[in-house]
């Protein structure tokens, strides 16, 4: 998160001091499970507190999506290697606790961070890091691989969307919103299609502010009704933006994370009425509710009608 919103995120710690290490796993030193050495699962982790927001990363290959995750963590960035693109797709929370990857077969088996690339897309469903940066104070993180990397498996993203209560979908703006992609979001559950941004990434590559316009007009038309708002967005510019509040907003930076926010905190506050709700309902006694039998109607039957003999047909031509 730049610093320009170092406040705009609830309950957000400082971030660490330039002297620190920008990662740091704290524990004992985890160990690299492979399927080959049998490993037994470790018992799965309880969560505290209520459940946050998930917002789920994804795109196509090169869209910028590395980069958004630089920049919604803040200073303190995600290791180079969590990024791989031919990683499972990585859930980031808030913690200090060692990562491990989450199996198909939802068993739980710690992973060496160093050597995080080694995990097969074959056998796990995802992997959980934790890392401390603001934004996770309101929501966890899901970084998806590339959608388009024809040796991943669509399987790969299909088994975790549905933990996604937000999607930011990332395409490049000299190519903005392919056919591929639209094939691939039409895959998803329509239901997120409200509570989804698309972020035109690499709008810098677009040098005329004329074309910049033609673009998102012609992308809006394309996807109306399909996400919740569009954001054009030179991430590379928000992260080079510094303390300059207005290189900052130029980026569209500013824009995008003030509506994120909203949204999140949209979510969060349905989730937490939702499960008032439900408390409250189960506060009230259940009231039986027992059949009534209804007593048919009676049909009466209609008049008989006579049929007209031939002498009471009258000759229309006869007045004439």
């Amino acid at each position: 998160m730049s610093d320009h919103d170092m406040n705009d995120f609830p309950n957000a710690e400082t971030n660490q001091s330039a002297g620190e290490p920008e990662f740091e796993i704290i524990g004992s030193e985890p160990v690299t499970e492979t399927p080959a050495q049998s490993a037994e699962a470790i018992p799965p982790r309880e969560t505290a507190g209520k459940k946050k927001p998930v917002v789920c990363l994804m795109g196509e290959f090169s869209a910028g999506k590395s980069t958004l995750s630089n920049l919604l963590m803040g200073n303190s960035s995600l290791p180079v290697n969590v990024t791989a693109t031919q990683l499972p797709p990585v859930w980031i929370a808030k913690g200090d606790e060692p990562p491990y990857r989450v199996a198909l077969d939802d068993g739980e088996y710690d992973i060496d961070l160093d050597r995080i690339e080694d995990v097969s897309v074959d056998d796990t469903s995802h992997i959980r890091i934790f890392h401390d940066a603001e934004l996770l104070d309101i929501c966890d993180l899901i970084d998806m691989p590339g959608i388009s990397d024809p040796n991943m498996d669509a399987e790969v993203w299909q088994r975790v969307i549905h933990k996604a209560d937000i999607v930011i979908w990332c395409t490049h703006a000299t190519q903005a919103w392919r056919q591929s992609e639209a094939a691939v979001w039409s895959m998803l559950p329509p239901e997120l299609y409200e509570k989804s941004f698309l972020l035109l990434t690499r709008m810098d590559k677009i040098l005329s502010e004329r074309d910049q316009m033609r673009v998102v007009k012609r992308v809006g038309r394309e996807t109306v009704g399909l996400f919740r708002e569009l954001f054009p967005i030179s991430l590379t510019r928000a992260l080079a933006a510094g303390e300059d509040t207005e290189k900052w907003q130029a980026s569209g930076a500013a824009a995008f994370l003030d509506g994120l926010k909203a949204l999140v905190n949209e979510i969060a506050a349905g989730a937490e009425a939702d499960e008032g709700a439900v408390e409250a309902a189960d506060d009230v006694p259940m009231r039986s509710v027992m059949p009534t039998r209804v007593k048919p109607k009676l049909l009466t039957a209609r008049p008989a009608r006579r049929r007209p003999e031939a002498g009471d047909v009258s000759d229309p031509l006869a007045s004439l």
